[in-house]
């Protein structure tokens, strides 16, 4: 069983491996944090003093604010602010949810054709000691680890990586669950010189005539076609303040606008956060994360994950494979109808 980390540990090594700070409208958040923090300390010297009880009445106070501070915070949050957590630096990532939520995950590399691509990750694990396939696209934490994985860009390779294991768990008759946390396929020279194109399209092929079940879950950015190269699936399920779009808000902002300093504009008219998607149809439903955001505590994010995967993967798995490719091919047909408005006559 692989060991699973904890909340604690994984703030440990975001912070020994990164020197990010928070977003803006977080900052109360942070301050009232590291007053708690301070108090907690000072409790745990004062507890055989007379002066332990009078602190732990101050933490207790200052911990209802920190609840009441976030509470006010997240109800109230932008579209904007919506796109920026799902990109925090200190966002779980999907290494992060594999470790706390499959058990046996062994990894498996390259595509067979070219080499390994460290911005998507996959290979066999167990969910409650059933066997299936993971894969996911995995960002980097500081400078060496963003340059291995690419910013959590995928190369051709990657996709073909993916691809193998896709067709690997077809073979095996294996469920996949897919992890998808990218700011799109990366769109360097390179990676065009070895068919980026082609390999997304391939993806798309075989997803969509796999006889097994297949969950993704948008985890943090669902960008572009990068994203959509792993999830062409049953079911599409996003975590709460996770994005999910045809394009960055900041690329159309410099499409339509020239300029992307309109990128908050642009993501207020591309709906892409998880409750319009849902509303749209666009995925099935919204994983709540842990109050404030997944960063704050993974575990609960990871379990409420955990939970929401068991549910999807046991109705799938009461179908046939026949089934699981017709349910994938209307699920993606009747994506996106418009519907106009009437001139006044009652014509539409």
């Amino acid at each position: 069983m692989t060991p699973r980390g904890t909340t604690a540990t994984f703030r440990a090594a975001v912070a020994t491996t990164t020197d990010y700070s928070y977003l803006e409208f977080e900052r109360p958040l942070v301050d009232l944090e590291r007053s708690i923090a301070e108090l907690r300390r000072a409790s745990g010297e004062a507890a055989d003093s007379g002066t332990g009880a009078e602190l732990a009445e101050r933490l207790a106070d200052r911990e209802r604010a920190l609840s009441d501070l976030t509470d006010a915070i997240f109800s109230r949050l932008t579209i904007w602010q919506r796109v920026q957590l799902s990109r925090h630096p200190k966002r779980p990532f999907a290494l992060d949810y594999i470790e706390r939520v499959f058990g046996d995950f062994v990894e498996l590399h390259g595509d067979r054709h070219f080499g390994d691509d460290a911005a998507i990750v996959g290979g066999l694990c167990q969910l409650d000691g059933a066997p299936l396939v993971v894969i996911g696209t995995q960002k980097g934490r500081g400078t060496k680890d963003n340059m291995l994985r690419n910013f959590g860009m995928p190369r051709p390779e990657g996709y073909r990586k993916a691809r193998r294991l896709f067709e690997l768990a077809e073979r095996f008759h294996l469920p996949i669950v897919t992890l998808i946390d990218t700011p799109g396929a990366y769109p360097g020279l390179d990676a065009e010189e070895r068919g980026q194109a082609e390999a997304i399209a391939v993806n798309l092929e075989v997803m969509a005539r796999l006889r097994v079940p297949m969950v993704a879950v948008i985890i943090g950015e669902g960008g572009s076609g990068g994203a959509l190269a792993l999830a062409v699936a049953n079911r599409v399920l996003m975590l709460e303040y996770a994005v999910y779009s045809v394009i960055s808000p900041e690329g159309c902002a410099s499409i339509l606008w020239k300029d992307g300093a309109k990128a908050e504009t642009a993501a207020e008219a591309l709906r892409i956060t998880a409750p319009e998607l849902r509303d749209l149809g666009i995925v099935e439903e919204i994983i709540p994360e842990a109050k404030g955001a997944a960063h704050r505590d993974v575990d609960l994010t990871a379990n409420n994950l955990r939970e929401t995967l068991r549910r999807h993967l046991r109705e799938l798995l009461a179908q046939t494979p026949d089934q699981w490719v017709k349910g994938r091919y209307e699920r993606f047909r009747k994506l996106g109808p418009v519907a106009e408005r009437g001139n006044g006559n009652g014509a539409a």
